[in-house]
């Protein structure tokens, strides 16, 4: 992979991490929470209406979830445009280090809540994270 590969994933990455954070900040509304109750449906397979995203705690996790996911994305995007020609394998270890963090602490969070499709569908999230950056660049 070159650095201009590298360059180009980072901001599919960052897509992909910050498209998350809008689902989940309109689940601050509940007139507007019905996409975020069903993708939790699909990420705890099958999809059965099992999912409900009410109450107040819901919500406000939600807020805090859709800006977490946001930032992280939008950072990824900022050290794609900013930071990677200055130090491109220091960027690389850093999504890299950041995505296996979040793939281990929410499949395993995911499993023990009983939601263990999650983990399969972690492993595609994880995967359009980090692309081809599992692997240095070449020169």
């Amino acid at each position: 992979m070159s650095h201009a590969t590298h360059k180009f994933w980072l901001k599919i990455s960052a897509f992909v991490i910050a498209s998350f954070g809008p689902i989940a900040f309109l689940a601050t509304m509940p007139e507007y929470s019905e996409p975020a109750r069903l993708a939790l449906d699909v990420l705890d397979w099958p999809v059965d209406g099992a999912q409900a995203y009410e109450g107040p705690t819901m919500h406000f996790m939600s807020a805090l979830l859709g800006g977490f996911l946001l930032g992280w994305g939008v950072m990824i995007w900022c050290l794609s445009v900013w930071v990677y020609d200055l130090a491109p394998e220091g960027v690389r270890k850093s999504v890299l280090t950041g995505a296996l963090a979040w793939f281990v602490l929410d499949s395993a969070g995911s499993y023990a809540s009983g939601a263990w499709p999650n983990v399969l569908w972690n492993v595609l999230v994880l995967l359009l994270i980090v692309g081809p950056m599992w692997r240095p660049a070449k020169d």
